[in-house]
């Protein structure tokens, strides 16, 4: 850099460094405006201190007449700087229910979930933290929703692809004295001044007059933002301690549950309900499904509207049922032998493991063909050499497997015979014998 190194990039630098990320891959989220073009100057003065890899990606939403001659800008600034630049047109859903802000949000991070690197770097600071914990408060979140924006989050758990937000504890009038100190241009997003949106009313109108009487004002909202996720992070190591007696084969012991404290019945549910990728509900949907799950009557049927799913009881025990688009009808898939075989939308997909010994004979299955579709009724498997054959509808019963899973488990047919179901197993007269080349299928469930 041309001129001294400000506390911003000392800021930075320690950021990454707690992160893990020296010698990492970045992608900078790069909107052109002030947070982004400084965080971009900063990266780039510390590529060879800490070996960094840094890219820039700018995201097109289209929802400004001004969005090219932006994503224009920042092409040229990476360009001056160097930096390798790449632009994502998305198409926002404005009828998505959820607000053009937020459905713009969603649009982005879909995005920086596709990017081959180590993290996605964005330029939030302290200010916007104290905004965000102004907003959530007012929508009544809980302690979840009040906990601050972590330094680092996981984006991606299957590729290892994270988030990283290094000016998180600086406030917006440093970044701004940095960037006038350096003489950087940035662009102004006209909307940011529009007070329709609830976060520009609190950065125009509200926050400003709590600093003229509170000076710290927004140093302290982040502190207490802070103080609110070590708090979350408490409640959720209870809920582990309480999931230990209560979770079992992916449902909730309706009588573990029952046993609890409502504080402490309430934490466990929506910590479920969050595991299993329900978002975090409201109060009011959290104890509307503690009174059905612990009150409806033993052979009541309980189904309560949690996110985009269910929760449904089952044998005593609570589960949950994602909102899923139904498969089309009569759908068939054969299998020719493929390691991984995609089923139809909403069923996930089969693996089929090679095994010497167990599973299914490789021989027998070779010898017909094998289709892999849902129920139409009257299927019948013998699980065991010696005795009859059965009926799925008892087996799947005696498996506890919840009546509304049980149409749509993918069976693996061999010509009209059916050979396995998840489970339940295999068919004993297609089991591999002793020495034999068999297959051990599995079910990967979507989600």
């Amino acid at each position: 850099m041309d001129k001294a190194p400000s506390r911003i990039v000392d800021e930075v630098a320690r950021a990454l460094l707690e992160s893990g990320l020296t010698g990492a891959r970045l992608v900078i989220g790069l909107s052109g405006g002030l947070d982004s073009v400084v965080l971009l100057h900063c990266l780039t003065g510390l590529m060879s201190e800490l070996r960094l890899d840094v890219s820039a990606l700018h995201v097109h939403h289209g929802l400004s007449p001004h969005a090219d001659d932006w994503a224009r800008f920042c092409a040229r600034l990476c360009g001056r700087a160097g930096v390798p630049f790449a632009q994502v047109a998305i198409v926002v859903d404005r009828d998505s229910g959820l607000g053009t802000e937020a459905a713009a949000r969603e649009a982005r991070y879909a995005v920086f979930r596709r990017q081959p690197v180590d993290a996605v770097a964005l330029a939030h600071h302290q200010d916007d933290q104290a905004e965000t914990l102004l907003l959530q408060l007012l929508r009544g979140a809980g302690v979840r929703g009040l906990s601050a924006m972590p330094l680092v989050r996981t984006l991606d758990a299957a590729s290892g692809l994270r988030l990283v937000r290094p000016l998180l504890d600086v406030p917006r009038a440093e970044i701004h004295a940095y960037a006038c100190e350096h003489d950087l241009s940035w662009i102004e997003d006209e909307s940011n001044a529009d007070a329709r949106f609830e976060r520009n009313f609190l950065r125009g109108e509200i926050l400003p007059r709590l600093a003229q009487r509170f000076p710290a004002a927004i140093e302290t909202l982040s502190r207490a933002a802070l103080n609110l996720a070590d708090a979350q992070s408490v409640l959720d190591d209870v809920a582990r301690l309480d999931a230990r007696r209560a979770l079992r084969a992916e449902g909730l012991e309706v009588r573990v549950l029952g046993r609890l404290s409502g504080a402490r019945a309430r934490n466990l549910l929506r910590w479920f309900l969050e595991r299993e990728g329900m978002g975090a509900p409201s109060r009011e949907r959290i104890e509307e499904a503690l009174r059905q799950g612990l009150l409806a009557r033993s052979d009541a049927r309980v189904r309560v509207k949690v996110g985009p799913g269910w929760l449904q009881r089952h044998r005593g025990r609570l589960y949950v049922e994602p909102v899923r688009p139904d498969p089309p009808p009569a759908w068939r898939v054969p299998w020719r032998g493929e390691q991984a075989l995609r089923l139809p939308v909403g069923l996930g997909s089969l693996r089929f493991e090679p095994a010497t010994g167990a599973g299914l004979s490789l021989a027998r299955l070779r010898a017909t063909e094998v289709l892999v579709r849902a129920r139409t009724g009257g299927e019948r498997m013998r699980l065991a050499p010696e005795r009859p054959s059965r009926t799925l509808k008892n087996l799947l019963r005696e498996a506890a497997i919840p009546a509304w899973q049980r149409d749509r488990l993918p069976l693996l047919f061999a010509g009209e015979v059916l050979v396995w179901a998840p489970g339940v197993g295999e068919d004993r007269r297609y089991a591999a014998g002793a020495g034999e080349a068999g297959v051990m299928p599995s079910w990967d469930r979507p989600g």
